[in-house]
């Protein structure tokens, strides 16, 4: 029997799992994927994020990774366009690793302090004894099942979370989304800052990202998605070029070098992130448009959080104060992106 079993190992699973197994738990991960693995994505890690991961001793190894230390931001509304809105501190910046990269190390990294992983595994269902969840239950690649029994489980399996759906999870403070559009990697869009614009309903935004390629992401409102039906190419330009024209002429002049990757509006919501046995973290707990770049930063966060209130929890602290602590410092961080993301 293991202390915590982490259902699902990207951001914010494998961040909770390095933390909890660092502490002397038995951590046992489990992920229907094999890693590396790519999933959807703003990629992104901003300044909370990379104070994170300095001070878990990873930013280095992110660096070595081949994607780019950016110190600038650039943000523009409309025509006007606002280079680095925070400031000129040169300590400040972000790196935006592929997640085939960053979830890998991550995993990696987690492994190294004592956790176990489990890939290719598809929960089904809870254990439970009387009302508190013991374990979980479900199938391996090659249909076989699967029993895993823990004090504590914690879902870390994204805003469809199959751990939130059987524990029947509350949501609470929908907030309407709003955009949807695709994304792609592209070699000769060359910019030195991360950018963010929005312009006549439409948004785009490059992260520069690892091997000399840019992630450029380009969306409408949810009621024009299917503009892009039969042309994403020229309407993902178009769209670039309407909401900033600098970066819509980079877009032309630059060479894509993967297939497109559609994102697609949905609300986002807090959700309560613990019960009897169990907990929530990163997007399975909370969601936030993902145009506010926060999510991998605030899954770094939340990490930290629900890790060092299950450790004390796993102690001998009360499980409802220290959780219920863990929320309230989650919902106060958050819902002013939750907010100003409607």
């Amino acid at each position: 029997m293991h202390d915590v079993i982490v259902v699902g190992s990207r951001c914010a699973g494998a961040a909770t799992a390095r933390l909890l197994a660092q502490s002397g738990h038995s951590v046992l991960m489990l992920d229907r994927a094999h890693f590396p693995s790519d999933t959807v994505s703003t990629h992104c890690v901003t300044q909370g994020g990379v104070t994170q991961l300095r001070r878990w001793g990873l930013m280095d190894r992110v660096l070595g990774t081949n994607v780019p230390w950016v110190p600038g931001f650039t943000l523009t509304i409309g025509p006007n366009e606002f280079p680095n809105p925070m400031g000129d501190d040169p300590a400040m910046g972000t790196v935006s690793p592929r997640r085939t990269v960053l979830d890998k190390l991550l995993v990696d990294a987690a492994i190294e302090a004592g956790a176990e992983l489990r890939e290719g595994v598809t929960i089904k269902d809870l254990l439970r004894d009387g009302g508190r969840v013991v374990g979980v239950a479900g199938r391996d690649e090659g249909e076989s099942q699967v029993e895993e029994r823990a004090s504590v489980v914690v879902g870390a399996d994204g805003t469809h979370s199959t751990i939130a759906k059987l524990t029947g999870a509350d949501i609470y403070d929908e907030r309407p989304g709003h955009g949807s559009g695709y994304y792609a990697y592209f070699t000769g869009f060359d910019v030195d800052a991360v950018e963010l614009a929005f312009n006549q309903g439409h948004f785009c935004g490059a992260f520069p990202t690892n091997d000399e390629q840019t992630c450029v992401f380009a969306g409408k409102s949810d009621e024009q998605f299917s503009d892009f039906k039969g042309n994403v190419d020229d309407v993902h330009a178009e769209v670039v070029a309407t909401t900033n024209p600098r970066l819509g002429e980079l877009i032309r002049q630059a060479e894509r070098q993967s297939r497109f990757f559609a994102f697609r509006t949905m609300p986002g919501f807090f959700r309560v992130p613990y019960g009897p046995g169990w907990a929530l973290v990163g997007d399975a707990g909370y969601y936030k448009d993902p145009v506010t770049g926060h999510g991998i930063t605030d899954a770094f966060r939340d990490a930290e959080l629900v890790a060092n209130a299950i450790h004390f929890a796993l102690r001998g602290r009360d499980w409802d104060e220290m959780l219920g602590s863990y929320q309230q410092r989650r919902d106060e961080l958050s819902r002013d992106v939750l907010v100003c993301s409607s």
